[in-house]
């Protein structure tokens, strides 16, 4: 029953984070300000999406070594991602989210992913409009990578963890494209968001917006850092990890 509890609450959080970033396809908003209001009614939603994810992970019966756990992969993340940040297209940071999330299952992927991004923004000073939809967007990175399937041969594992990062690197790209596309792109263009059009109309000329901006080459540069990252790092910190995970009792079975 609780893990029937949790697959809902995760699957929930993923489903709401999903509709906050694409609301240009689902909202027909005709005057700007509406479109203003939609999105704050979505950066509302968010933090209430943490909470519950919170919720799930605190009824889950998690000792206090399964919280300290969490803590330091937060509190690590973050400062390796001062040495990338997303600069020309470096991204440090999700290299581990994705590999904690392996380990440890999609609610904590999802949890570790935000928050990671929270964090590093407090350090920094990155704070500003962006940054509810930068944590959502790595909480879903790690959402999806405790999904990854697993594999008794190392060298598939390692490909299958490789495969993920290209895709979430790309599917992460265009998330955080898409949300403020409305405001970038301008109107009366022909790569503008059109309120009310058809979605399919609107894909085609958000996809024709990233090739000109060349977000599809920003994306490839992190893709690349990310998977270079699993290659180097991913068989020693996965062992790592699958030993801390048996110390606080927590994780997928491995």
């Amino acid at each position: 029953m609780n893990k029937l509890i949790s697959r809902i609450t995760v699957g929930f959080a993923g489903l709401a984070s999903l509709l906050i970033f694409t609301w240009p396809l689902f909202i027909k908003a005709s005057e700007q300000n509406e479109t203003l209001l939609a999105q704050t009614v979505f950066i509302v939603l968010m933090p209430l999406v943490l909470v519950l994810i919170l919720i799930e992970v605190a009824t889950g019966d998690i000792s206090s070594k399964q919280l300290a756990l969490l803590g330091v992969l937060i509190a690590l993340n973050a400062v390796i991602r001062l040495l990338g940040a997303g600069t020309a297209g470096i991204e440090t940071a999700f290299f581990l989210i994705i590999l904690g999330a392996f380990v440890f299952g999609s609610g904590f992927g999802f949890v570790l992913g935000a928050c990671s991004i929270l964090v590093s923004a407090l350090l920094t000073g990155g704070i500003g409009p962006w940054l509810p939809f930068q944590m959502m967007g790595a909480a879903l990175v790690g959402l999806g990578a405790g999904l990854i399937p697993r594999s008794s041969r190392s060298w598939l594992q390692k490909l299958f963890l490789i495969g993920y990062a290209v895709l979430a690197s790309f599917v992460y790209g265009g998330l955080m494209t898409m949300w403020n596309w409305p405001y970038l792109a301008g109107t009366g263009t022909q790569l503008s968001y059109v309120a009310g059009d058809p979605i399919t109309a609107n894909l085609s000329r958000f996809f024709q917006y990233e090739l000109v901006t060349g977000g599809l080459v920003w994306d490839l540069g992190r893709a690349f850092t990310t998977s270079a990252l699993i290659l180097l790092t991913g068989t020693a910190l996965i062992a790592t990890l699958k030993r801390a995970a048996t110390r606080a009792g927590v994780g997928r079975e491995l």
